[in-house]
């Protein structure tokens, strides 16, 4: 609604762009756009030619993936934990959320933020199209393989997400958000290293700051996968958030939007309400295999458009 998952999004790309070009003997300059509507951000990227220097991430570009599954407990050791805290620079920190108590804390906040994410009305639409079904890759969805869920679990999603009716008739009858909640959202909140909130110094209010926090985004998620480590993005609580601060009302659902705020408190009580103001980015890292299945870049030519 306010679109700063997608203004992250842009910042993560152009924080690539600038990695990439410069393995290329390109510098690069980057410039928004002025006098244009905020849900039309415009970027002119401007290269110019620098020695060519490999950049130490520029590999873990194509590496960079999601991975929706349990990992290893063994804690973050010293080397990652500095590296991931030098990634953000400037101007940002991290906040770790590890040890046991916390993990569990952790998994019964993500638990009653998916109630909110599965039941709300406005989701559904996103949810029926955002899944590719029978598929291990995918260019431009999650393959199912990469859900998360076990084949059980995903067989009886494919049958509800036909219809919102059928949704309803699950979650209002027989708990159909029980599992998924689990498989989803618990047992990987128990099973990994840490969970992580990037919180900014200063609070996030125009398109370039979130542009800005997704370049930081971005490189912390790089910097994740160069260490060898598996990563899970946890947007919702932050973005439930945010629109209960600004008094968006996101779902025509009561029932959801007083959900969200109990849920904001249960988060400020974890992490604290500054952290929560000023967050710029939440997940999950650990160590473990990279996932089997998963989703894929676009090819080149579905990118490029004549000017």
């Amino acid at each position: 609604l306010q679109g700063h998952a997608s203004q992250l999004a842009l910042g993560g790309l152009l924080e690539t762009i600038r990695i990439a070009a410069q393995g290329q003997g390109l510098h690069c300059e980057v410039h928004r756009r002025e006098g244009l509507p905020e849900t039309q951000p415009t970027f002119d990227v401007k290269f110019s030619d620098t020695p060519a220097k490999q950049h130490p991430l520029e590999y873990a570009i194509r590496a960079r993936c999601t991975q929706r599954r349990p990992m290893h407990r063994r804690p973050l050791g010293s080397r990652e934990r500095h590296a991931l805290e030098a990634a953000v620079g400037e101007g940002y920190r991290v906040l770790w959320l590890e040890g046991q108590e916390t993990l569990r804390k952790m998994a019964r906040l993500l638990f009653a933020n998916a109630e909110i994410r599965l039941t709300m009305p406005e989701a559904y639409p996103v949810h029926k199209t955002i899944i590719e079904w029978n598929a291990q890759f995918s260019g431009d969805r999650i393959p199912d393989q990469a859900v998360g869920l076990d084949p059980v679990a995903l067989r009886l999603m494919r049958w509800a997400l036909q219809s919102w009716g059928r949704v309803r008739f699950l979650n209002t009858y027989l708990g159909g958000t029980l599992l998924p909640r689990l498989q989803l959202d618990v047992l990987p909140a128990l099973n990994c290293a840490a969970h992580f909130v990037i919180i900014a110094e200063q609070p996030l209010v125009t398109p370039d700051d979130y542009v800005a926090g997704g370049r930081v985004m971005q490189r912390f998620w790089l910097t994740a996968t160069d260490l060898g480590l598996q990563f899970q993005p946890e947007m919702t609580p932050l973005i439930f958030a945010s629109y209960i601060y600004n008094d968006i009302a996101f779902s025509t659902s009561p029932r959801s939007l007083e959900q969200a705020r109990k849920l904001v408190k249960q988060m400020e009580s974890l992490v604290g309400p500054g952290t929560c103001r000023q967050g710029v980015y939440m997940g999950r890292v650990g160590f473990g295999p990279a996932p089997a299945a998963r989703s894929l870049r676009l090819p080149l030519a579905q990118l490029m458009v004549a000017d």
